[in-house]
């Protein structure tokens, strides 16, 4: 099955498939709302804000495999990304990104290597993976970088003028 067309469920529970966002390219990350790294919320919005017109979004896929930092019901994380971050990009239920329950989407997106070469498990909250409207994984973009990096930005840039 293609990546694009696996089924996912948004925050609120409904079925979705990130093909059926309508989207050329997508950055999917793993969120969570008690993260030291939780204020990059705020970079992925603006990058919503700069090229969600353009044929771009943001995934968020909450996460609570990594110190419990995501604890929240999916009421309390919508309420949350919403009043503390303004977010407007689609958000998705909760999964695990690594380990035996592993989701379908991310069996997938982790056998992409980093800019080091390093394919593997997910190191932490807010890992970035770009995709294509059609599934093709254009790059990773481990934790630490910042969504409003040169490289995410340049990578965002290529990939819509593809």
């Amino acid at each position: 099955m293609a990546l694009g067309d696996l089924p996912l469920r948004t925050l609120s529970g409904e079925p979705a498939t990130l093909g059926g966002l309508g989207r050329r390219v997508l950055l999917v990350v793993n969120v969570a709302s008690r993260c030291g790294l939780t204020p990059q919320y705020t970079g992925l919005e603006r990058l919503q804000e700069r090229y969600g017109d353009k044929g771009f979004s943001v995934a968020g896929f909450p996460c609570n495999q990594f110190a419990g930092q995501e604890p929240g019901t999916a009421e309390e994380i919508a309420q949350f990304c919403s009043a503390t971050y303004g977010v407007t990009f689609p958000m998705f239920e909760k999964v695990e990104v690594n380990g035996e329950g592993r989701h379908p989407l991310y069996e997938e997106l982790v056998r992409t290597p980093d800019a080091e070469g390093e394919a593997g498990d997910v190191q932490w909250n807010f890992e970035k993976f770009l995709v294509t409207g059609d599934g093709e994984v254009l790059a990773r973009f481990r934790p630490r970088t910042e969504p409003g990096s040169p490289e995410v930005v340049s990578a965002i840039e290529a990939a819509l003028a593809r």
